[in-house]
C-alpha cells in the first residue's frame, strides 16, 4: 500500500520502495486531503522514480520541490521557523521555476530585491540559505550537476542606529498605546522582535522580576535569563489582564507584525528618520554603555552569543576608558594640566 492516511496529519502520505542509490523507502506527504489528487501525485512520482531506477533519467526538479525537502530534513533545526519565513519570501521569485533555470542572474536579481531596506546581514542570511538548498541538492539529492555562485554583500560590522533620549520620548509620544508599551519593553529589556511579540505571561514571574525565554526561542540557541528594570515592569503592570496567554496584544489578539502603517507614520510625525524597529536593541545597548555598564554584563544582559557583538558599542562610551588610561599618569606622577 503505497497511499495512506496517518492519524496526526489531514492529508495523504506516499511510500515507494527505495530505487537505485537510495536505502530506504522514502515517506512524503502529498500535501493534499484529495485523494484523487494525492492519487495524481502518487502516480507522477512514481514514473519519475522508475525512470531513474530503470533508465538513469534525472528527472526535473523545481525549487518547490527543493525548499520542501530542505524543509522535511531540517525540521529538527532551531532556526526551521526562521527558514519556513525566508522561504515564503522566496516565493513569488523562485516558486514554479526548474532548479536548472535558478541561474546566477536570477539569484542576482532576488539578492537585489531582498537588499530594499534591508541590512547586509539580513541580505545575506536569506541567500545563505539559498546556497545550503542548492548544495545539498547538487551533493546529496543528486538533482544538479553544478550550481551557481552566490553572491552575498560585504558586511562592514553591521549598522547601528539608536535614538537619543529626546528622540524616544517624540517617539513614544506618537505611537498607539499597543506599540508604545511594545517599544518600551523593547528598550528596557534589549530582547528582538520576534522575543516580544511572541511573548506570553508563563514567561515571566512579576515577584521575581524577571523572565525566561527557551533555546528554542532565541537566536543564539542558549536560554535566556532578562532581569526587568522598573520602565520593563511599568509596561507589564499596564498590560496584566488583557489577554489570557499574550502580553502584547490588539484588539484581543496577539501582535505579531510591528512595521505598521501606525509605526511608519508615527516615525514620521516624530521627525526620525533611518530607523527600524530593531534599532530599539541598539538604543539599549547605546544608552546602557553610555551608562557605564561593562561588557560583560551588557552582553549577559542582551543575549549576545559572543563579545565582539557587544564590542561594535564600545565607541559610544570610551569615556569608560578613561579610569584605565589614567592608572599609567598615577605610576609616572603625571598630572593632568
Amino acid at each position: 500500500m503505497t497511499l495512506y492516511k496517518r492519524s496526526n496529519s489531514p492529508y495523504w502520505w506516499m511510500k515507494f520502495a527505495p530505487i537505485r542509490g537510495e536505502i530506504k523507502p522514502l515517506y512524503r506527504s502529498t500535501g493534499t486531503s484529495n485523494k484523487r489528487d494525492a492519487q495524481r501525485l502518487h502516480d507522477k512520482l512514481q514514473a519519475e522514480r522508475w525512470q531513474v531506477d530503470r533508465l538513469g533519467v534525472r528527472p526535473e526538479k523545481t525549487w518547490d520541490d527543493a525548499a520542501a525537502r530542505w524543509l522535511d530534513e531540517t525540521s529538527h533545526k532551531r532556526t526551521h521557523a526562521w527558514d519556513i519565513s525566508m522561504l515564503k519570501w522566496f516565493a513569488p521569485y523562485l516558486s514554479g521555476k526548474a532548479l536548472n533555470d535558478v541561474d546566477r542572474e536570477t539569484l542576482e536579481r532576488v539578492r537585489q530585491m531582498r537588499a530594499k531596506g534591508a541590512a547586509p546581514a539580513t541580505v545575506n542570511r536569506y541567500m545563505a540559505l539559498v546556497r545550503a538548498i542548492l548544495r545539498r541538492a547538487r551533493d546529496d539529492w543528486e538533482w544538479l550537476d553544478r550550481i551557481p555562485k552566490v553572491s552575498m554583500l560585504r558586511d562592514r560590522g553591521g549598522r547601528i542606529r539608536s535614538l537619543t533620549r529626546e528622540e524616544f520620548v517624540r517617539l513614544l509620544g506618537e505611537l498607539p498605546q499597543h506599540l508604545r508599551d511594545m517599544a518600551e519593553f523593547s528598550v528596557a529589556t534589549g530582547l528582538r522582535q520576534g522575543n516580544v511579540t511572541r511573548l506570553q505571561w508563563k514567561q515571566i514571574s512579576l515577584e521575581r522580576q524577571h523572565l525566561w525565554i527557551a533555546a528554542d526561542q532565541h537566536k543564539n540557541g542558549h536560554a535566556h535569563a532578562v532581569p526587568l528594570n522598573a520602565m520593563a515592569m511599568a509596561v507589564l503592570e499596564r498590560r496584566k489582564g488583557d489577554h489570557r496567554t499574550h502580553v502584547f496584544t490588539y484588539e484581543g489578539e496577539p501582535i505579531v507584525q510591528v512595521n505598521t502603517k501606525a509605526w511608519r507614520s508615527a516615525l514620521k510625525r516624530a521627525g526620525i528618520e533611518n530607523f527600524r524597529w530593531h534599532d530599539l536593541r541598539h538604543t539599549f545597548a547605546t544608552w546602557h554603555r553610555e551608562a557605564g555598564t561593562p561588557t560583560w554584563e551588557l552582553q549577559r544582559l542582551g543575549g549576545w552569543k559572543t563579545q565582539s557583538m557587544v564590542d561594535r558599542y564600545a565607541h559610544v562610551a570610551p569615556e569608560g576608558l578613561q579610569l584605565a588610561a589614567s592608572r599609567l599618569d598615577n605610576l609616572l606622577g603625571v598630572t593632568r594640566r
